[in-house]
């Protein structure tokens, strides 16, 4: 068993290297106990399109079956479809078989206890499980399926609220587990979105379903200026994440999203509580703070912030990397099609183009993530490294990782909690101070990684 395949808030790892049959089975059994122990006895089981989602289902249901916990099969799907299941259906948790936005080989585990994450201390005890083999059995769970996507669709009807229906814009969800859906929703409501690599594709032909790397946006930034569109959109693998290209061919990263999105919602709600996460723009606090929100800098992960959402009371919650969490009118989970239509939603009403809408924002000039390939065992180490080095000369942030505060700007060194690699993010407020501040830390990383 590869102890690395177990991260901060899912399980994930290479589909044949990491996971084959025995072990999936044992972590079947070991969510089984977990859930039995709990007194949940319905759970939903959803999967990507990866080529190994149907293996590493049948060996998880296995599992899961065994220890008398009944399962609810929702199919081929995108992530946020899995929650909906939970909350529409009203069962005990649920487990999606996904890679997200790893690369096709790879793949994992994300998993609810009621209508919330399974991340933390309980992966442990999971883990902790399938090394003692102490597992519950009992009678054999009942084993059904359920299509949530009719009431989905139908959920989005009854909750947006369009202006138009013509808007022109495009969808690229990288041959990943979004891409049907969000058509049939989009159709649904009266909207003709162009559809780039709507089909699912487990090889992922194309390019990588990853919004956060401009590379992977090309395609759909050539179709929005090409056919003159208002913007478009990309998913990631399971759909939990959005990417939006503007009508002129600019990303809008998380942060400014949540601009958009924060004002929307203030005007309605005066006061709110909007939680981002450690790599957002300071202009994103700064603006939900000047529009009476209260703003709330947490830590990166879809688990955390769905968590701290619901301690704070939250309405609404993002990251850079595209999770968009609407608690206002939905479930406070991360949703990219749901983001899509509250984006539309906006846009709809409006006469101006998306980009205007953040005109006023002060310009900064930031770095989208930098990611730098680092062991699994050494990235935690560095970044605390990091934070010794600067405390006692800087304002420091370390709730997750070190957001370091200098004049003119920001910087920020993580360790990812899905992947080997140390996550680097830098905003100032011109060119040369960022270039600045980017080659000072980037100095300091080299120096520990060298030692």
């Amino acid at each position: 068993m590869n102890p690395h395949v177990f991260r901060q808030y899912d399980i994930r790892g290479h589909a044949e290297r990491d996971f084959d049959d025995d072990f999936v089975h044992a972590l079947g059994l070991s969510l089984g106990t977990f859930y039995e122990k709990r007194g949940l006895k319905r759970v939903a089981v959803g999967r990507d399109c990866r080529l190994s989602s149907p293996r590493l289902y049948e060996a998880l249901c296995r599992g899961l079956l065994e220890t008398g916990v009944g399962v609810v099969d929702i199919g081929v799907g995108p992530t946020p479809l899995l929650y909906f299941a939970v909350h529409h259906l009203g069962l005990d948790g649920g487990v999606q078989i996904t890679g997200s936005h790893n690369p096709p080989d790879e793949n994992g585990f994300k998993m609810m206890v009621g209508k919330g994450s399974l991340y933390g201390d309980d992966i442990v005890e999971l883990r902790d499980t399938i090394e003692s083999a102490r597992f519950h059995r009992g009678p054999s769970g009942n084993l059904e399926s359920v299509d949530p996507r009719p009431a989905y669709i139908e959920h989005a009807k009854s909750d947006i609220s369009l202006g138009r229906t013509d808007l022109r814009f495009a969808i690229d969800a990288g041959n990943g587990a979004g891409g049907p859906l969000a058509l049939d929703t989009m159709h649904a409501l009266g909207l003709s979105p162009v559809a780039l690599l709507c089909e699912m594709d487990g090889t992922f032909p194309v390019h990588h379903a990853d919004p956060t790397e401009p590379e992977t946006l090309e395609l759909l930034r050539e179709r929005v200026l090409g056919e003159g569109l208002e913007l478009g959109f990309a998913y990631d693998g399971d759909a939990d994440r959005v990417g939006v290209i503007d009508s002129r061919g600019e990303v809008i990263w998380g942060d400014k999203l949540m601009i958009i999105l924060s004002r929307a919602l203030l005007a309605k709600h005066p006061g709110a509580t909007i939680i981002g996460e450690v790599k957002c723009s300071q202009t994103m606090y700064d603006d939900i703070a000047a529009r009476g929100g209260r703003g709330i800098l947490w830590k990166t992960g879809h688990s955390l912030i769905k968590t701290k959402m619901k301690e704070e009371e939250a309405l609404l919650a993002g990251e850079m990397s595209g999770h968009i969490f609407f608690a206002d009118r939905y479930f406070g989970f991360d949703d990219a099609l749901y983001a899509t239509l509250r984006i539309l939603e906006i846009l709809s009403h409006s006469e101006i183009p998306l980009h205007e809408m953040l005109a006023d924002v002060p310009e900064t000039f930031a770095t989208p993530e930098i990611r730098v390939a680092c062991d699994d065992a050494e990235k935690f180490s560095l970044v605390q490294q990091v934070v010794e080095h600067y405390r006692p000369t800087h304002e420091l942030a370390d709730i997750d990782g070190a957001r370091i505060q200098f004049d003119g700007g920001w910087a920020l060194v993580r360790a990812s909690n899905t992947q080997a690699v140390l996550v680097l993010r830098f905003e100032a407020d011109s060119e040369a101070r960022l270039a600045e501040i980017r080659a000072e830390v980037e100095s300091v990383l080299d120096g520990f990684r060298g030692n």
